[in-house]
C-alpha cells in the first residue's frame, strides 16, 4: 500500500487492518500487509548506503586531499581523499568522477575500484559500502566546494600518507597502502565494463575468457 502524503490521515485505518510500515520516502509512506499464514519473506527496506573514496595522482606523484567543513574530521588538521555518496541511479563510475568534481573542481577519468569496506550501523543505523575508487586527473586547476570543503591541494603521496591520523588508524593505514601498491603497478582492481542499459560490470584486469 503505498501512501502519497496527502493521504497520511488513512494510516490509522491501514494499521487497524493490519497493514505494516515498511519504508518512506520524501513523498511517500509505503505500507505491507503478508497474507499467508506463514513468515513473511518480503524483502525488507534499503538496508545500505553507497559511497566512493577517490585516489587521484598526478604525474609529480601528488594526491588530491581536502579538509572537511561539516564532516566527522573537520577542524582536526586532517587532509583526506575525496568521498561522497552515490546518487540513486547513478553508477559507481560515474559517482566518483562527480564527487571529485563537486569538491575539487578537478576533471577526473575513472580508472578501476581497488575495493571496498563495509560497515556497520552507520548513518541512520543502516550499513555502508566504501569503494575505493582510483582515477586518473584530466585538469589540475582546484576550485574547492564552499559548502562541505574547507581546503583543497595537491600534496606530496609521502607528506599524506605520513600523517598521524593515517599511520594510526588501522582502516585509513590498509586502504592507502592499497592506494599505493597500486600506484607502483603492483596491485590490479577492477574496471568498469557497461553491459546493458543501466548496467555495469565490475571486473577484474587479469580475467581471459576461455571458449
Amino acid at each position: 500500500l503505498k501512501l502519497p502524503i496527502q493521504n497520511v490521515h488513512l494510516i490509522p485505518a491501514a494499521i487497524g487492518e493490519g497493514f505494516q510500515y515498511h519504508h518512506a520516502e520524501p513523498t511517500y509512506l509505503m505500507m505491507t500487509y503478508w497474507i499467508p499464514e506463514s513468515p513473511s519473506t518480503l524483502p525488507s527496506s534499503a538496508s545500505h548506503q553507497v559511497g566512493i573514496g577517490a585516489f587521484v595522482l598526478n604525474e609529480e606523484e601528488k594526491v588530491l586531499v581536502v579538509q572537511e567543513k561539516n564532516g566527522p574530521l573537520r577542524g582536526s588538521g586532517v587532509w583526506k581523499m575525496p568521498t561522497g555518496l552515490i546518487n540513486q541511479a547513478e553508477d559507481i563510475c560515474a559517482g566518483a568522477v562527480r564527487e571529485v568534481k563537486e569538491e575539487t573542481g578537478v576533471d577526473t577519468e575513472f580508472l578501476e575500484i581497488v575495493g571496498f569496506r563495509h560497515g556497520y550501523h552507520m548513518c541512520f543505523e543502516k550499513s555502508d559500502l566504501l569503494f575505493m575508487c582510483v582515477l586518473n586527473p584530466k585538469s589540475t586547476k582546484i576550485v574547492k566546494q564552499e559548502g562541505e570543503i574547507e581546503a583543497a591541494q595537491w600534496m606530496p603521496l609521502k607528506e599524506f600518507q605520513d600523517q598521524p591520523f593515517n599511520k594510526e588508524d588501522t582502516l585509513q593505514k590498509e586502504m592507502i597502502d592499497i592506494f599505493i601498491a597500486h600506484s607502483m603497478g603492483h596491485y590490479k582492481g577492477f574496471i568498469s565494463k557497461k553491459v546493458q542499459f543501466g548496467s555495469y560490470l565490475y571486473k577484474s584486469q587479469n580475467f581471459k575468457c576461455r571458449r
